[in-house]
């Protein structure tokens, strides 16, 4: 019985080890697999990288030892090509140094440079609700072109009440002035009688004269005496009364000649009165005081507007400039009348020619609604940029294609006009020239 379970023994351990051959067998043969799979993807994906190998291709045939002379002359080569590199490199170095020296170094450019334009702001002058708008938004206006229309009902009202009181006061100056006539008249006739009265009083004196002497002497009565006297009393009293009546009516041609100087000013006032509400009539229609495009447009029609409100920009586009905004260090050869190469980003490598117009008196900090103090706290130095006002050709302006806020980028050659520059004189020595 123990020979019999050996020999199990022996022949389950048999058994076992050819399993474990097996499995190693094909272990072994998926790992090659794999390798020439990927050995296999490798020369594919790099198939110039891999070197033909003589000894695979016939073993018995003799390696050839010229092949190894070409790679051996690669570092000659190499060296021979980076030799020529480094040279091109130095002559452009030296071109752009030469270039820079007699040319490149007096253009001084900026590209903190921006179209600008004299936008004129359209407002109204009397209040309102916007009947109609007439031009369409970005559309080109000329001058005196009606843009709003504002409803005008109630000032073409105010027009024919003024002259509806015009007409009135002239009325009134004209029965004024037939009433001084008649008062002139009056005068006359208030003299005719003061001078009836005098005569009057002149006859009645005389017969009391006569009647006194012929009752002295008694050849009078006493009553007829009486008479002619009471007859002299009652003239003086009758010239007291024309007269009192001729200076009555010479006053009442003086007042009515007052009145009617007052109805005159009155009548100057209402003509004023008028003309006003022409003037507001004729502001129901809004003008564009300048060529250029209408564009900003902030009211629509029907909307109620007030007395100084803004509704609109006109942009004239034909007369547009470029205010370049340079370094105070880049200020030293910037002259007025110098050329400038102007390129613009919308359009590219486009450019054109301008020329320097002016140059600010202040630095845009200046003129900020809060300037800068550095009399108090910590201080750093901030280098300032002044604004340099370029003129843009009339025959590039009218173009329409520059329009007011596009950047560009301004180069002002400084060669012409700033032989001064180089100058070494202090500013205020009495050879020191200031051009600006």
């Amino acid at each position: 019985m123990a020979a019999a379970r050996d020999q199990a023994a022996r022949v389950v351990r048999t058994g076992l080890e050819a399993a474990e051959d097996e499995v190693s067998r094909d272990s072994t043969f998926q790992l090659a697999d794999q390798l020439r799979t990927h050995v296999a993807e490798e020369i594919k994906r790099r198939p110039a990288e891999t070197p033909a190998d003589p000894t695979t291709e016939d073993p018995a045939k003799p390696v050839d030892k010229t092949t190894d002379k070409p790679a051996a002359a690669k570092p000659g080569k190499r060296k021979f090509v980076m030799m020529g590199v480094f040279g091109l490199l130095a002559l452009a170095a030296i071109g752009y140094g030469a270039y820079f020296l007699l040319v490149g170094r007096f253009y001084v450019s900026t590209d903190d440079a921006y179209v600008r334009a004299n936008n004129t702001t359209l407002g109204a002058r009397v209040a309102g609700h916007v009947a109609a708008i007439l031009p369409a938004d970005n559309a080109i206006v000329h001058t005196g072109d009606v843009i709003f229309k504002i409803d005008d009902g109630d000032y073409k009202i105010a027009v024919d009440a003024a002259r509806t009181r015009i007409a009135t006061q002239q009325a009134t100056i004209d029965r004024i002035g037939r009433q001084v006539t008649a008062l002139v008249s009056a005068v006359e006739q208030a003299g005719a009688q003061l001078a009836s009265s005098e005569a009057a009083l002149k006859r009645a004196g005389l017969d009391y004269d006569r009647q006194q002497a012929l009752s002295i002497k008694g050849f009078a009565s006493r009553a007829t005496f009486e008479q002619s006297e009471a007859g002299r009393d009652q003239g003086v009293a009758a010239v007291k009364a024309a007269q009192a009546a001729y200076d009555a009516a010479r006053d009442n041609v003086e007042v009515t000649k007052a009145q009617q100087a007052e109805a005159q000013a009155q009548f100057a006032e209402l003509q004023t009165t008028l003309a006003k509400a022409e003037r507001d009539l004729a502001f129901t229609s809004v003008r564009a005081p300048v060529d250029g495009t209408f564009s900003n447009r902030m009211v629509n029609t029907g909307d109620f507007i007030q007395a100084g409100q803004r509704l609109a920009n006109v942009v004239p586009l034909h007369d547009v400039f470029i205010d370049a905004n340079y370094k105070e260090t880049q200020l030293k050869r910037i002259r007025v009348g110098q050329p400038v190469t102007i390129k613009v980003d919308a359009y590219g490598l486009r450019k054109f020619a301008g020329t320097v117009e002016s140059i600010s008196p202040a630095a845009g900090s200046v003129f900020t609604l809060l300037p800068p103090d550095n009399a108090t706290g910590n201080f750093t130095k901030i280098v300032q940029r002044l604004p340099v006002r370029i003129r843009v050709p009339k025959d590039v302006a009218k173009q329409n294609l520059l329009r007011a806020g596009m950047s560009v980028y301004t180069t002002v050659d400084t060669r012409v006009g700033a032989a001064d520059a180089d100058s070494d004189a202090d500013l205020d020595s009495a050879t020191a020239k200031h051009p600006q």
